[in-house]
């Protein structure tokens, strides 16, 4: 009877399916489960939607599986390992180090990124050769972190070397300190300096510590399907060089904000702005502002380059999104005109999303900042602003804590979260210069501002 018994459950047993796969389930669900973090180096929000390098390369990734991507973000990498282990996550895609601590039934995909650790310092004071003469500073890092971990290896060569250790600081956090002369130095990885020097132009690497790291997704592996598919991806990407290509978007520009050179810009405005000037005066006059204030933004976004074309999708002079394009009637983005126009109603749209009470010229410069960062991140920058005693009303109060959205202690008290807070004052700061040259050189009658309401479903650029 025993055997009987045994015979019939081997038989049962070879007659069921296999449980599906990891992959297969992603499949069969139609949706990629990515767990991230709210970084430059990953993902967060911005104007035109989601960006970040982490979350191009999963959208890249969900899109040839011909899946949903559903990204979200968790506070800490411990979180994001919890993620996986739980199994409400397929990827965690989060700046990660392989090194890192892995749960079980995970590992890590192909490297992606290798990255150095640099100590940085400010232009202008000593520049430190070795770390015996960086500790002659002081020298401020994340509590916690990959940094300190370096540093604790010097010690073991250098037993004076001494540091803080800032529980609550994000490294873009200290890289903005540290450009104000808080402290002497700190320490960066090559990506986050590279992102963090757009912003601030006077920090520089003294030198670097540690010879490199990679970077690469974790992956659930309770079966080797997903990670194969992942392999194969990221082997794709590599050799058709696209890869460099997403990476390049993000860090290779490094002086991408610097863009106030007025020699350059004197020329363009010889060479470019005349086939474009009674545009900007035609679209101006339609919405009641001044050419030159079109112009500025046009060359801010574009250079005048009417073919121009961002890694986020915006095209054209005015660099529209193909969604506000077609709110605005815009059937063609490259077409200069159209551009022109379409920017022209769209800053006079972002503008009638200002509270009335704000007066000029503070108005304007809160519009060019809605129009380069959004309305939303804009709106969480005035309440942050309130919240430190200041007046949200007004720009140079504003404009001081924009970049507050950068700092997870600021960010995840308002209802957007991380933003690039130095880019929109970057963006006001660059058109205003080039409003200032344009008023020099470019001489003319300007027309009388006219109330104008600009009706578009757009809610972003």
């Amino acid at each position: 009877m025993k055997a009987a018994l045994a015979i019939i459950a081997t038989l049962l047993l070879g007659t069921c399916s296999q449980p599906p796969t990891v992959l297969e389930q992603i499949m069969r669900a139609g949706e990629l489960r990515v767990v991230t973090r709210n970084l430059p180096s990953a993902y967060y929000l911005g104007a035109s939607g989601p960006q970040g390098p982490e979350f191009d390369l999963a959208a890249r990734f969900a899109a040839e599986l011909g899946v949903r991507l559903f990204v979200y973000s968790v506070p800490n990498v411990a979180d994001a390992m919890r993620e996986l282990e739980s199994h409400r996550a397929h990827i965690a895609a989060a700046g990660l180090t392989r090194g890192i601590r892995l749960p079980d039934n995970t590992s890590f995909g192909p490297p992606y990124q290798q990255v150095r650790e640099h100590l940085i310092f400010r232009q202008g004071e000593t520049r430190p050769r070795t770390i015996k003469q960086a500790n002659e500073g002081h020298i401020e890092v994340v509590g916690g972190s990959a940094h300190a971990a370096t540093l604790e290896q010097w010690r073991a060569l250098n037993p004076n070397l001494t540091w803080v250790e800032n529980p609550l600081a994000e490294t873009e956090e200290l890289l903005y300190r540290l450009s104000r002369r808080e402290f002497d130095y700190t320490v960066a990885d090559s990506n986050e300096f590279a992102i963090g020097r757009a912003f601030h132009p006077e920090i520089r690497v003294a030198f670097d510590l540690s010879q490199g790291k990679s970077l690469a997704w974790v992956v659930d592996t309770r079966d080797a399907s997903l990670l194969r598919r992942v392999t194969a991806f990221y082997s794709s990407l590599t050799a058709e060089g696209r890869l460099a290509s997403i990476l390049d978007t993000y860090y290779g520009d490094s002086d991408r904000f610097d863009y106030i050179q007025s020699r350059v810009f004197l020329e363009h405005i010889e060479a470019r702005l005349p086939r474009y000037r009674h545009w900007f005066r035609e679209a101006a006059a339609e919405v009641g502002v001044d050419w030159r204030l079109l112009a500025a933004v046009g060359y801010q976004e574009s250079q005048w380059d009417p073919t121009a074309t961002s890694h986020t999708g915006v095209r054209g002079l005015m660099m529209l999104t193909e969604e506000t394009a077609r709110a605005l009637n815009v059937s063609d983005r490259l077409d200069p005109r159209g551009s022109i126009f379409g920017g022209a109603r769209y800053f006079v749209w972002v503008r009638n999303q200002i509270p009335k009470r704000i007066l000029e010229p503070d108005r304007t410069w809160f519009t060019l900042a809605a129009y380069n960062v959004g309305v939303g991140h804009l709106e969480d920058a005035r309440i942050l602003t309130q919240m430190h005693g200041k007046n949200p009303d007004a720009w140079s109060d504003v404009r001081e804590h924009l970049p507050l959205l950068t700092q997870s202690k600021w960010y995840t008290r308002v209802k957007r979260g991380y933003a690039r807070g130095w880019e929109p004052v970057r963006f006001v700061e660059n058109i205003r210069g080039y409003i200032d040259i344009l008023d020099w050189v470019a001489t003319d009658t300007r027309p009388v501002p006219v109330p104008t309401e600009i009706t578009a479903d757009a809610t972003k650029r």
